[in-house]
């Protein structure tokens, strides 16, 4: 199962849709947007491995997009667009794109092209400086120092698990995380049927964030899909 987010941005809804149930299928986070202003609130909001974007959109083109994303960050870009002539292909690349996949397109080829994308990226490190803290409601979670800092100053000491499981949440602030996706950034493993792992560690970072268990206002529970960080989150880097 990959951890990996995609943000798909295209003026065409179906397309969207479509490629994003297919790619949530094959175990992405799959995050999209209809021009460019939504894609820089996206990306501004939640960390953001790779963006598949299209050359025409309303607004903004996805060339000068593709330009200014690149100029910020290393991110993985994958240009996918109906207009297919070379010209438009080697602009794209040029304006820092690392692949280019004309409409209409196989779905098993546009995740086989992201695989191949995220592969080489790997070792020239994530899309952005890695977060040094995350900053959301009262709290500050210090990555290097694996705490709590409330804006009091006083300091929470976190468990590995806890660590772990609260940095899961807080990079993928306001999305519902499953109880498999958050097992397995815990433990590398699925939750079983019957094993309650998350559902204890969920607990005892409540109680570490001062959250009522019965109306939680920070992690809330979403019945039958698992849980989310309902807050603005900060990434400092």
């Amino acid at each position: 199962m990959t951890n990996k987010t995609l943000l798909v941005v295209d003026d065409d809804a179906q397309l969207r849709q479509l490629v994003r149930e297919y790619l949530g299928e094959h175990g992405y986070s799959v995050l999209v947007a209809g021009d460019g202003v939504e894609m820089w609130a996206e990306i501004a909001k939640t960390h953001v491995d790779m963006v598949i974007l299209d050359l025409m959109l309303p607004g903004e083109d996805g060339l000068a997009l593709c330009r200014a994303l690149r100029a910020r960050s290393a991110m993985p870009i994958l240009m996918l667009t109906a207009r297919g002539e070379e010209t438009d292909r080697i602009v794209g690349l040029e304006m820092g794109a690392d692949d280019y996949l004309p409409k209409p397109f196989s779905p098993r080829e546009l995740l086989a092209r992201i695989k191949s994308i995220l592969r080489r990226s790997h070792d020239t490190g994530s899309a952005v400086a890695p977060a040094r803290e995350f900053k959301f409601a009262r709290w500050t979670l210090d990555i290097g120092a694996h705490h709590l800092v409330g804006d009091d100053g006083v300091v929470v000491p976190l468990s590995t698990g806890e660590f772990r499981l609260l940095k899961t949440l807080v990079e993928n602030g306001n999305r519902v995380m499953s109880r498999d996706r958050l097992m397995e950034s815990l433990a590398g493993r699925e939750a079983g049927p019957f094993d309650r792992t998350i559902d204890v560690m969920i607990s005892r970072l409540r109680r570490r964030l001062g959250d009522d268990a019965r109306e939680p206002a920070l992690i809330k529970t979403v019945r039958n899909e698992g849980y989310l960080l309902a807050t603005k989150v900060e990434r400092v880097a």
